[in-house]
C-alpha cells in the first residue's frame, strides 16, 4: 500500500464531532453565540441543552450510517420521544410538554446539526399532530396525538397534488357526501392523488386536504384525518432523493376512501384556515432547518481544517469561514426572534414567517455549499459529512412553500403595509 494514500486515509478519517459525544458537545458549545443565548429564557435553554445532549450521544453517531443505507430514522425519533423531547408543542394532556414556538425552534436546529433526516421525521410528527390540536374534537386529539408523539404512530401532511403544489386552493382531491342505503350521511369518501408526501409510504395517520366543491376554490377546501390502513389508500414507491435519505417521500392515492364525518377538522370549506395556520408552524421548521444545516456544516468544515492544519489555519479559509459565522448568528437572531413573534401573534406573523423560510433555508443551502468549497478537494468526501449537509439542505428551500412563493408572500406583505402610505 502506497505509504501517502495510508496517511492521507488516517487524516480524512470520521470527525471526532460525529463519533464522540463530548467532541460534539464541546465543539458545538463553543459555537454558541451569547447574542442569539439572549433570546432564549430558562426553560427554553434547558429545552436546548438537553436535545443537544441527546443528539450528540445518539441521533449524530448515527447520521452518517442512516445516510449512506437509506435507513429510516425511526429509532432516532423514537430516542427524542423517549425523552419527552418529542411533543413541545403538544399540550401535557396528549402527551406533550406545552412549550413555546422558540423552545421548538431552539430544538429543530439542534436535531437537525446533528441529522437532518431525522429532524425532518421529528417536524413531520409535529405538522400531522398539529391541525389536530388546533381544529380537531378532544376525542380525535386523544385517539392520535400521544401516539405522534411518542412515536408509536407515523403522519403524514397530504396537501401536494400533481397538478397543485404551492397554489394550494387548486387542489383536485374530491370529498363527496358518502350515504348509506336508506340515504343516511355517514361521513365521506376522498378520491385523488397526493405527491411528495413526508413519511407517505409509511404513515398510520394522515392530515388530507381535500375538496368539497372545485370551483369553490378555498372557500372548498377541507381537511380529513385519514387512517394509514383505509380502505382504497394505497401508496407509491419511495422516491430516490438527493438528500434526506433518512426520511421518505412517496406519492398517495385515495380511491373512494371513506372517512366518517368525526374525523373532518372543522367544517366544510375551513380547510384553507387550518393549512394556514399550519404552515406558520411548518415553516419555522423548515427555517430552522436551514440554521441547523449551516451550523452543522460550518461545524463540519471547520473540524476537518484544523485537524488537516493544526491551530492556524490558511488566512483564505479563516476568512471565508469568519462570514459564515457571522451570518449563522444573523440567521439564529431572525430565526428565534420570528418564533418570538408566532408565539405572540400567531398566524399574524405569516409575513415575517415567509421572510425566516425563505432566509434561514438560503442559508442552509449556502452556507453548506461554502463549507465544501472551503475544503478544497476533499469537500466532496462523505467521511468528512460536509457533503451530506448539501445534499441534504437543497429540498428545504422547495418544500413548505417553495422559496419563490415565500418571496411572493413577502412581497404582497409589504404592499399590504403601504396601502394608504405611498398610494
Amino acid at each position: 500500500m502506497n505509504p501517502s494514500t495510508t496517511a492521507t486515509r488516517d487524516l480524512l478519517g470520521p470527525l471526532a464531532l460525529d463519533t464522540d459525544p463530548a467532541a460534539y458537545l464541546a465543539v458545538h458549545g463553543a459555537l454558541d453565540e451569547p447574542a442569539a443565548d439572549a433570546l432564549l429564557d430558562d426553560r427554553e435553554r434547558h429545552v436546548r441543552a438537553e436535545v443537544r445532549d441527546l443528539v450528540a450521544h445518539v441521533v449524530a453517531p448515527a447520521a452518517a450510517a442512516i445516510d449512506r443505507n437509506h435507513t429510516f430514522a425511526h429509532d432516532s425519533y423514537k430516542a427524542l420521544a423517549a425523552a419527552g423531547l418529542a411533543g413541545l408543542l403538544v399540550p401535557r394532556e396528549f402527551g406533550g410538554t406545552g412549550d413555546s414556538t422558540v423552545a421548538y425552534a431552539a430544538a429543530m436546529e439542534e436535531i437537525t446539526a446533528g441529522c437532518a433526516a431525522t429532524s425532518l421525521i421529528y417536524m413531520t410528527q409535529m405538522h400531522a399532530a398539529y391541525p389536530i390540536l388546533y381544529a380537531g374534537s378532544p376525542e380525535l386529539a386523544q385517539r392520535y396525538v400521544p401516539g405522534l408523539v411518542n412515536g408509536s404512530l407515523l403522519g403524514s401532511l397530504a396537501v401536494t397534488e400533481p397538478a397543485a403544489g404551492s397554489d394550494a386552493s387548486a387542489l383536485r382531491t374530491r370529498a363527496v357526501p358518502d350515504e348509506d342505503p336508506d340515504g343516511h350521511r355517514r361521513g365521506y369518501l376522498l378520491s385523488g392523488s397526493k405527491t411528495f408526501i413526508t413519511t407517505g409510504d409509511r404513515a398510520d395517520v394522515m392530515i388530507c386536504f381535500a375538496t368539497v366543491d372545485p370551483k369553490a376554490g378555498r372557500r372548498g377546501i377541507t381537511a380529513f384525518v385519514v387512517d394509514g390502513d383505509a380502505h382504497g389508500l394505497t401508496r407509491g414507491v419511495p422516491f430516490a432523493k438527493m438528500g434526506m435519505h433518512g426520511s421518505s417521500t412517496a406519492e398517495v392515492f385515495l380511491d373512494r376512501t371513506p372517512v366518517p364525518t368525526t374525523s373532518r377538522l372543522g367544517s366544510e370549506g375551513s380547510g384553507w384556515k387550518i393549512l394556514l395556520s399550519s404552515v406558520t408552524k411548518s415553516r419555522i421548521s423548515a427555517a430552522a432547518q436551514g440554521v441547523g444545516l449551516a451550523r452543522g456544516a460550518y461545524a463540519h468544515a471547520l473540524a476537518a481544517l484544523h485537524r488537516t492544519h493544526g491551530a492556524t489555519l490558511p488566512q483564505d479559509a479563516a476568512l471565508a469561514l469568519a462570514q459564515l459565522r457571522g451570518r449563522i448568528l444573523a440567521g439564529r437572531l431572525l430565526l428565534l426572534s420570528v418564533a418570538r413573534e408566532v408565539d405572540r401573534a400567531g398566524d399574524a406573523a405569516s409575513g415575517q414567517v415567509a421572510i425566516t423560510k425563505q432566509s434561514c433555508t438560503d442559508l442552509g443551502w449556502q452556507v453548506s455549499v461554502e463549507a465544501v468549497r472551503v475544503l478544497g478537494r476533499h469537500g466532496d468526501l462523505a467521511v468528512l459529512g460536509a457533503e451530506r449537509y448539501l445534499r441534504d439542505a437543497k429540498v428545504t428551500q422547495i418544500y413548505d412553500g417553495t422559496n419563490e412563493v415565500q418571496r411572493l408572500i413577502v412581497a404582497r406583505d409589504t404592499n399590504a403595509r403601504l396601502e394608504g402610505v405611498l398610494w
